[in-house]
């Protein structure tokens, strides 16, 4: 049975849900973090990630053409807030560099990481709330390269918890407090070298996939007509 009512079923090549290319988690909306370890170069070419494939590709000054979309900015200006649950099913990527994400932004904080992967540590997740400060590396072996990941998290207001094909693997007891709300960012960043490997030298090319990611949203309860009933002793 869905977790509520679905308030979220991306289409990436719907330019009135998700904006390509810019985000202000990005210094001045981007289109390049150098200040985070990042070679990402934000395009807004439909081919680096309107097909759900989130592409990079090198560029001649050494820094990285890549895919972005976020619901930050567009004509719907979808929302994720407490309560919501989040599914998605991404395809993990192979290449040395690689940084794939799903996470949530809003005005300079609110962020909580559905999931971060680096391929030099092929066995392991990372899952995130920064909003309370409450981080996890999930290992599996069903976390590798190229495997096909199933994940869900509850975004509840005393604890995000996550799930990971189908186990649960992580309760913060943190949570995001009742009046979060956030929008959603997935993309994919190229390391550059500082915390995790760069890229090969001879690598021109990296990607990951998502093919679902839904938002439900608990049904709210009708409210109760007329008035309460005195209590009496």
């Amino acid at each position: 049975m869905p977790p509520g009512d679905l308030v979220l079923d991306a289409d990436f090549s719907s330019t009135d849900q998700w904006v390509a290319g810019r985000s202000w988690a990005y210094p001045d909306g981007g289109p390049t973090n150098h200040g985070d370890n990042k070679l990402d170069h934000l395009v807004e070419d439909p081919a680096y990630s309107r097909t759900g494939v989130f592409r990079a590709t090198r560029r001649p000054d050494g820094d990285w053409d890549a895919g972005l979309l976020t619901t930050e900015g567009s004509r719907e200006g979808f929302t994720v807030r407490a309560g919501d649950v989040l599914e998605a099913r991404v395809r993990l990527p192979v290449e040395t560099g690689a940084w794939p994400a799903i996470w949530t932004w809003l005005d300079g904080g609110q962020e909580v990481d559905v999931f971060e992967y680096h391929p030099d540590n092929p066995d392991l997740l990372e899952l995130s709330n920064r909003v309370r400060g409450r981080y996890h590396f999930f290992r599996d072996p069903a976390v590798r390269p190229g495997a096909w990941v199933d994940l869900r998290v509850e975004l509840g207001a005393r604890s995000v918890v996550w799930w990971v094909n189908g186990v649960r693997v992580f309760d913060d007891r943190r949570g995001v407090g009742r009046a979060w709300r956030a929008h959603l960012i997935v993309n994919l960043s190229v390391c550059a070298g500082r915390y995790h490997p760069a890229p090969d030298p001879e690598a021109r090319e990296m990607s990951y996939e998502v093919t679902e990611l839904r938002v439900y949203r608990a049904r709210s309860l009708p409210a109760r007509s007329g008035r309460a009933l005195r209590r009496t002793a």
